[in-house]
């Protein structure tokens, strides 16, 4: 048996660390003796150290948990899976260094091809294949959708250059498609029971309606509120609003396209509307 400091010594993992596992049932120890000090054997390592491979895979502890909580977990077949993974995030990892390495030499290299996206890929096909009645009730056919998985594939430097401005990482924005294809169904519903594209429709017309308020003004940011509540629930990346906001302000042809619509002045507007909001409401940013 070990000690919890023998236990932070030998693994690197902070005697804090180990008690806060414990207390949130991440990671319980062997025995507690009566003395309050908790004990580890090597079955108890052997399952820090599986907690730790997901850690490097940046699951959550909340998502461990209830992985290593399952009845029908297999610490052997998720070793492998584990294996699996690490062994893509290397050979990504491996693809960034190669083009980190060039680029400091001063190379002009351009290439997304580091950029892989065989994972987001992946994630498609498998919601294709456990959703095909949501497919073809949105997509209207399942070759409609190998199409649009095709197009990926033939568009992958564009995509993963956008997954990077959006998201910062391709890793990152299959994570989001993930997430966000794992609640499709429930978004879908949502936009359709609110009437989503109506009301943002109304909204905007009201945001818009007198372009000499103050954007600052309580009128204004309400509206801003009510249009970003009016969102469904999906990961639009971390940067999504910083390059919506510099469109409004600064891309000619979204300038162009929303005074159109809605009158000269209108996209400064809204991009300083936005901007305002987000400045002041940081935690919804």
């Amino acid at each position: 048996m070990m000690t919890v400091k023998e236990v932070a010594e030998l693994t690197g993992v902070s005697v804090r660390t180990l008690q806060y596992y414990d207390e949130i049932g991440v990671f319980k120890p062997t025995k507690v003796t009566e003395a309050g000090y908790r004990l580890y054997d090597d079955e108890a390592l052997s399952t820090l150290q599986q907690i730790l491979f997901f850690k490097e895979l940046d699951f959550s502890l909340k998502d461990i948990k209830y992985i290593m909580g399952n009845k029908d977990f297999d610490k052997i077949e998720i070793f492998k899976k584990q294996k699996e993974l690490i062994k893509i995030k290397r050979n990504r990892l491996n693809r960034l260094l190669g083009l980190l390495e060039r680029l400091e030499k001063g190379e002009k290299d351009m290439s997304f091809k580091e950029f892989d996206l065989s994972e987001y890929i992946s994630v498609l096909e498998k919601f294709k294949s456990e959703n095909t009645d949501e497919v073809i009730k949105n997509w209207g056919s399942i070759e409609n959708f190998d199409k649009f998985i095709e197009k990926v594939r033939e568009d992958e430097i564009n995509v993963a250059q956008n997954a990077v401005k959006y998201y910062g990482s391709t890793q990152k924005y299959t994570e989001a498609i993930k997430k966000n294809l794992d609640n499709f169904t429930e978004n879908m519903e949502m936009i359709k029971n609110k009437g989503y594209v109506e009301e943002n429709e109304r909204l905007m017309n009201l945001l818009l309606s007198d372009l000499t308020l103050d954007v600052k003004s309580n009128e204004v940011q309400n509206i801003i509120k009510d249009i970003l509540n009016l969102m469904p629930d999906m990961d639009m990346g971390e940067n999504y609003f910083d390059i919506m906001i510099d469109g409004y302000l600064n891309n000619e042809s979204i300038i162009d396209a929303v005074d159109k619509k809605y009158g000269a002045g209108a996209s400064k507007f809204m991009g300083e509307a936005y901007r305002y909001y987000f400045d002041n409401n940081s935690e919804n940013k």
